[in-house]
């Protein structure tokens, strides 16, 4: 169970990394971001894809170790979250999106 989880959320991340690299404006928008043409948002989309093959590669091999620490990882992403909402430095659909995808995979 704990593998199918990690390879739905490696899914899940590839293809918000594709879309941060590919369109990133489109996923800005849905989340209450003002469009930008800046590289850094693609240089995150690469990086969230690479994210995505550990995933992907950890649920196929079924690394139990791994599946432990992405648990504290995604609780650490909750929280981190919520303190740039709570700084205003992000709109609280931020929040909102990242607590419906983390909790749905747990």
């Amino acid at each position: 169970r704990a593998a199918t989880s990690i390879l739905v959320f490696g899914i899940y991340l590839a293809a918000v990394g594709a879309i941060l690299l590919i369109v990133p404006n489109l996923l800005l928008g849905l989340l209450g971001f003002p469009p930008t043409q800046e590289v850094w948002i693609r240089v995150a989309g690469i990086l969230v894809l690479y994210l995505a093959y550990y995933f992907v590669q950890s649920a196929r091999a079924g690394t139990v170790d791994f599946c432990r620490w992405t648990t504290h990882v995604r609780f650490a992403l909750i929280f981190f979250f919520s303190c740039l909402v709570l700084l205003g430095l992000a709109r609280p659909q931020l929040l909102l999106r990242c607590v419906a995808v983390m909790t749905s995979k747990i």
